[in-house]
């Protein structure tokens, strides 16, 4: 299925979808909680990006759908925040865009300190 809303998928450490942080604003312009962890930022950045990626391509949901074999609805949930992407998505994603989409350290607000 390629997404963390799959219930036999566990999440890492618990964490809920991205989009459940949100305390103010649209997805994925949104606010964060402070206690968001970084799956959440992680998360809201690709949003961005994917929006980005598909306005600068002028490809539609479904166009990105049928270019990767993703499913129109596994696109759209990562978009709307609702999972995060498994690395095979991802790939097939950044290639049929050619743009990166993963955020990397970039999406975090600020580096956590290192031990």
């Amino acid at each position: 299925m390629g997404a963390w809303d799959d219930p036999g998928m566990p999440r890492s450490s618990n964490d809920k979808v991205p989009r459940d942080y949100v305390v103010g604003g649209s997805w994925p312009h949104a606010a964060l909680a402070a206690d968001a962890p970084a799956s959440a930022h992680y998360g809201q950045a690709l949003a961005r990006n994917l929006e980005r990626a598909l306005a600068s391509s002028g490809q539609s949901l479904r166009t990105l759908a049928e270019s990767t074999g993703i499913t129109h609805s596994t696109i759209s949930r990562v978009v709307n925040g609702k999972v995060l992407p498994d690395l095979g998505t991802l790939a097939r994603l950044e290639v049929a865009l050619g743009f990166q989409v993963w955020p990397g350290l970039a999406a975090l607000p600020s580096l956590p300190p290192v031990p």
